[in-house]
């Protein structure tokens, strides 16, 4: 069974840079100076993104929010910035939440503090981007 990897091009290509952020800061930074550096880089390799993006839930009687990403790449890909022991499952909801919100079908949760750096891509069977 061949498997399909979601935005592939632009998942490696975001993979290289995180890694990028980690061997230049190393691991003792907080979230803010991770997310500084990966904007910068973003930004100087031309790649589309916006920062701290609210992500609302809409529904017909109106929008709820309280949902706001770390960055949201090329308007597909959702990327939460994490500096911390280990990914938890609050993550990974937190995570789900934005991929629901956005229909969305892959997101990215990323922890700086890990070494090797911790990556963890979370899907959404219901997402149709």
């Amino acid at each position: 069974m061949e498997t399909e990897v979601l935005h592939k091009e632009l998942s490696y290509k975001l993979t290289a840079i995180l890694f990028e952020v980690q061997n230049r800061l190393g691991t003792v930074c907080n979230e803010k100076q991770y997310a500084d550096m990966l904007n910068l880089i973003l930004t100087a390799k031309g790649i589309k993104f916006e920062r701290e993006k609210e992500i609302p839930f809409i529904f017909p009687e109106g929008t709820v929010r309280g949902n706001r990403v770390d960055f949201w790449i090329e308007d597909v890909i959702p990327l939460d910035v994490k500096a911390k022991k280990y990914i938890t499952r609050e993550d990974y909801f937190q995570m789900k939440r934005y991929l629901n919100a956005t229909k969305r079908k892959l997101g990215l949760v990323v922890n700086f503090k890990k070494f090797p750096l911790e990556i963890k891509r979370v899907l959404n069977p219901n997402g149709e981007k």
